[in-house]
């Protein structure tokens, strides 16, 4: 035996013991506390802000001023939650308000201003503060039904639109005396904004897995546990009557018939004109501004609305521009000569009975495009209020500055009653290219693109169909030669086509009848307004539930057309 000492055993067991006991603990302590919930405070990011508004529970960029009866709004902020038209004409001065029933006009630091053409005096005046326009809140209620709730601690302001309908809520803890965490996000996990007590008023705008996105008087916007709230009910902002127009009304379900009358150097005799069945409206040139103050022009005539009366035709005189863009830009930059041509275009209306106002603006700057809206949002309600019907006629979308570019289609559906789409010209006058003046094909597409892109709903809008027809010239005894053409009226074709004995055929790419013939050294080309084509767009106009069909012009037409056109009501 030798006298080596046997080696000692390691102790590895009760190591590992004690290090797996202090990993379970660390474990355990880190799942308690993963379960429980954050006690730590935060303030809202909008603390120290003077009167902070909210719509929905978000936070807006500006502030209001004021409190009570005398709390004015920033346009910014209405313009971005109650009413992106609210308009200040930074050149004037001016805030303007127009609704479906009236048309408000405030200048800046003065309590007299106008609504629906008459002088007014509002309790408090519009202001500019560091560059920004604040309204006040009474005409904003009169015309909107916005309500306010401000409260009188944090200085917060929390603002309601008409319509609005609102969950209301208080919090509910689980044990007495106890209070419940208005959070900064959707768990637990995140800071409390402010320690609820029980019965706590609550807003409720939205909720998502658990938890509701809420918001109390004093204006602290955060996260509650549904289940530590109690629902308590629901309150309503009463909505603001939108008074029935004559479209709503009179012609509900009833298809627009309409038919222009071309006026210039004569007056038209109605003695002459004979029936024109199913022709429901006709719409006399009589109108026109002619300079920049807002100088409306008058051809009316007491007989022809006398006679078309006569004949159960309503008379919805057309008011142009003259076609000048330099007096357009001129008369539609400012409140008061827009106000100038509506008042005078409306007293014409009174003054010869007219049952609508047909607006006809042509030739018009791109940059007019949000002014002209707001032409016909200013002449609206008030025309409403004189039971007179509002319809624009629109060219087809093209990038056509002067022509098509200029008109804000979206936004003129919701200022008229009708929108008008003058479904012709595809080749017009100087084309380059001869053809037809609206194929079948084109005057649909014309319209379901107004439809789709611009969400014009069909049964606001009316299909404009030529009553004439292009005669084309192409050099060259086979053709193919320099492009030109003159405009004649259906009676001339038929002529044309008798004296010459012609043959037109179906052409099935336009939908229309064709002929062509040659004439010395020029070949002539002819895509035919008939009573095939017209019938061709009343069965569209059908098919595309559209409010109706108008016609550019009864002296163009053939009575044979009339008779056509009358399929509309059948």
């Amino acid at each position: 035996m030798t006298g080596r000492r046997r080696p000692r055993r390691r102790r590895s067991g009760r190591k590992s013991l004690f290090f797996g006991v202090i990993l379970i603990a660390a474990g355990l302590w880190w799942v308690v506390t993963d379960l429980l919930p954050n006690s730590s405070h935060t303030e809202p990011d909008w603390r120290g802000i003077n009167q902070p508004i909210f719509v929905q529970g978000n936070l807006m960029d500006y502030s209001a001023i004021g409190s009570g009866e005398d709390l004015k709004l920033p346009l910014p902020v209405l313009q971005e939650a109650v009413d992106s038209h609210i308009r200040y004409e930074k050149a004037t001065k001016t805030v303007i308000i127009t609704t479906a029933s009236s048309v408000v006009q405030m200048k800046l630091d003065n309590k007299e201003g106008k609504k629906n053409g008459k002088t007014v005096s509002f309790s408090e005046a519009p202001e500019q503060t560091d560059g920004v326009v604040y309204v006040p809140i009474t005409p904003l209620k009169e015309a909107y039904g916005i309500a306010v709730h401000q409260d009188a601690e944090t200085g917060a302001v929390i603002l309601m639109n008409a319509g609005d309908q609102i969950s209301l809520a208080k919090a509910q803890p689980d044990k007495s005396g106890e209070t419940v965490a208005l959070r900064e996000s959707p768990t637990i996990k995140a800071p409390i904004l402010m320690d609820m007590p029980e019965a706590e008023r609550i807003r409720v705008w939205s909720q998502e897995q658990g938890w509701y996105f809420a918001q109390t008087d004093n204006g602290f916007t955060g996260y509650v546990k549904i289940d530590e709230t109690e629902l308590d009910g629901e309150k309503k902002i009463a909505d603001v009557a939108v008074p029935s127009s004559r479209a709503d009304t009179d012609w509900k379900g009833k298809p627009v018939n309409l038919v222009w009358e071309a006026v210039y150097s004569r007056k038209p005799d109605p003695k002459a004109i004979g029936k024109l069945p199913g022709i429901n409206v006709v719409s006399p040139t009589w109108f026109s501004i002619v300079d920049g103050e807002g100088e409306v022009e008058s051809k009316a005539d007491p007989e022809y609305v006398t006679w078309a009366h006569g004949q159960n035709m309503e008379v919805w005189g057309l008011l142009s521009n003259s076609f000048d863009p330099d007096i357009t830009t001129t008369v539609l930059s400012t409140f008061d000569s827009r106000s100038r041509a509506i008042g005078q275009m409306l007293q014409y209306a009174e003054k010869y009975k007219l049952d609508g106002v047909n607006i006809d603006f042509e030739n018009v700057y791109t940059k007019d495009k949000e002014n002209l809206v707001q032409f016909i949002r200013e002449m609206k309600p008030l025309a409403h209020a004189k039971g007179l019907i509002i319809s624009i006629d629109v060219t087809p979308k093209s990038s056509s500055e002067m022509w098509s570019a200029f008109l804000d289609r979206r936004e003129l559906a919701q200022a008229v009653d009708y929108m008008i789409v003058m479904s012709y010209d595809e080749h017009w006058a100087s084309s380059p290219k001869a053809g037809s003046v609206s194929s079948l094909s084109w005057s649909e597409g014309t319209i379901q693109r107004i439809i789709e892109e611009d969400d014009v709903p069909s049964s606001q809008l009316i299909l404009a169909v030529p009553l004439y027809t292009r005669i084309w010239t192409e050099e060259g005894e086979n053709g193919g030669g320099k492009v030109s053409s003159k405009a004649v009226g259906m009676d001339k074709i038929r002529n044309l086509i008798q004296e010459k004995k012609l043959k037109p055929r179906f052409d099935e790419a336009t939908g229309q009848n064709y002929v062509e013939y040659k004439e010395g050294k020029t070949l002539k080309k002819i895509w035919i307004e008939d009573e095939t084509s017209l019938k061709a767009r009343v069965e569209l106009a059908k098919s595309l539930q559209l409010s109706g069909l108008a016609s550019w012009n009864r002296n163009l037409a053939v009575p044979e057309a009339w008779e056509v056109l009358n399929g509309l009501h059948k």
